[in-house]
């Protein structure tokens, strides 16, 4: 992992969500990033239950949701090189994802001086977060690569960030009827 120095950033605004968001849908409690963590290693070993599916989209990632209930869903993405997210948040959603083809890179803002934190993920690599996190994934290897995310409650929005001098700015709010 590489840590480069910025300015710290300010306070991060909350993630807002939806008065239509998923957590409304559900008296069940949202699955913890270790129990999605279980959800996608478990699938990512399945690769007849999802390859076939797989897209490669020239212009942006591909993406299908795979699984949705009450209290998570699973999605699939393919990444061609140079494709990525930006900086975003998951709407107060739990997260969890691995890469199950591939390499990418994740960027991160963390420790006390909010740092930027760069992350390579291999092929087999999981990561898990809360409901706070904001984070860029990045495809900056020469070939395509596929990861499976799980979300709980399931994605009722999510909000984009730029990352300027003085750390990361909310430049838009996004709903499901974008994706």
């Amino acid at each position: 992992m590489s840590v480069v120095s910025l300015v710290p950033a300010p306070p991060q605004t909350p993630p807002q969500t939806s008065p239509q968001a998923p957590q409304s849908r559900s008296a069940r409690p949202p699955l913890s990033p270790d129990a999605l963590r279980a959800v996608v290693r478990k699938l990512a070993e399945r690769p007849q239950e999802w390859l076939h599916r797989v897209r490669l989209a020239g212009d942006d990632r591909w993406y299908e949701r795979l699984a949705a209930d009450a209290d998570h869903e699973v999605w699939l993405i393919s990444w061609l090189p140079g494709q990525s997210t930006g900086f975003h948040d998951h709407g107060g959603s739990r997260g969890a994802f691995t890469v199950a083809l591939g390499e990418l890179e994740e960027l991160s803002l963390g420790g006390p001086e909010q740092q930027l934190l760069i992350r390579r993920l291999g092929r087999g690599t999981e990561r898990a977060f809360g409901p706070e996190y904001l984070h860029d994934v990045r495809n900056t290897g020469a070939g395509p690569a596929v990861t499976i995310h799980a979300y709980s409650p399931p994605l009722g929005g999510m909000s984009r960030y730029e990352l300027r001098a003085g750390g990361l700015v909310r430049t838009a709010v996004e709903g499901p009827e974008q994706w």
